[in-house]
């Protein structure tokens, strides 16, 4: 039974009831017609996100895949997951419009479908990032601890009463390899400008673009030298947003460190080996904080 309008969720205890223990979830929340946000969704001051330190000025790179081992090509990719840690592809030859048919009975094949032939280009990209490493071949050992699981969510961000004191997602930064993100054309999502710096940058939508980022196993795999980076969501008081994010992960049972190719060449390991399903364990056992995980691997 659906909650009165009156007072809603006033007890915690009922919330956790309609949108966990029935499976409501925040859609179904939405879908109440709340006149104001539950007090248990207002976030802290410090963790909403100021329209004024959003940096107007700055964008992510935007990298033309459609010719993707051209030196220049392979060149922008690994500078922008060095500096950025995020950038978008176009002319990437991934089909799209799986954000097309969100209510269709036959979505799940669809999603399933968008999964397998967006194999192509995460093998292309981990290919030129591993080139610059000058790790030159990637063998089926290496292949399965950079992209040996895969997962992806139907992220739902239903229009919220009261945009300006929560939060879509909370600033945190991937445990993954890498993840490739299919967003609609709503926006909201935004980075962090630079370590320690209080500014954001929105990641524009680009009709047909995905926007790919560093995860923090490929920050630790490459010793640092590629970087994983803080993103949050927004909320948003008047559009409905999608976004379907495909993570691409080392198995539970590997052990992530630095790849023994940079160790071998003489640089300092900065990380230590960790059995990434304890990473990722450490990283859901406590709330949205950053990048505080990575420090879980440093030595």
């Amino acid at each position: 039974m659906a909650p009165t309008l009156a007072e809603p969720f006033a007890d915690s205890s009922a919330l956790t009831e309609f949108v966990i223990n029935q499976g409501n979830g925040v859609k179904g929340l939405s879908e109440l017609g709340l006149r104001a946000l539950p007090k248990q969704y207002i976030q802290p001051l410090e963790e909403r996100l100021c329209m004024t330190n959003v940096v107007q000025q700055e964008s992510i790179p935007i990298i033309d895949m459609s010719n993707w081992e051209d030196p220049q090509v392979a060149k922008s990719i690994c500078d922008a997951a060095s500096k950025w840690g995020f950038f978008q592809i176009v002319n990437h030859d991934v089909p799209v419009q799986v954000l097309e048919n969100v209510k269709e009975a036959t979505y799940r094949d669809q999603v399933l479908d968008y999964m397998k032939k967006s194999e192509v280009v995460i093998k292309q990209l981990l290919q030129v990032l591993m080139k610059g490493l000058n790790v030159t071949e990637i063998d089926q050992t290496k292949e399965s601890l950079l992209m040996g699981s895969m997962r992806t969510n139907l992220n739902y961000y239903p229009i919220c009463p009261n945009p300006e004191l929560t939060v879509g997602v909370g600033r945190h930064s991937d445990v993954s390899t890498l993840t490739i993100l299919l967003q609609d054309e709503i926006g909201g999502l935004y980075v962090r400008a630079d370590k320690g710096d209080k500014n954001w940058i929105h990641v524009p939508p680009i009709k047909g673009s995905l926007v790919i980022n560093v995860g923090d196993a490929l920050q630790i795999l490459s010793n640092g030298r590629y970087r994983s980076v803080e993103h949050r969501v927004v909320a948003n008081g008047s559009k409905n947003r999608i976004s379907v994010p495909i993570f691409v992960n080392p198995k539970p049972g590997d052990m992530i460190g630095p790849l023994p190719e940079l160790v071998a060449s003489g640089e300092k390991p900065i990380y230590k080996q960790v059995l990434y399903s304890d990473y990722v364990k450490h990283f859901f056992r406590k709330a949205h904080d950053g990048k505080q995980t990575v420090a879980f691997a440093e030595l």
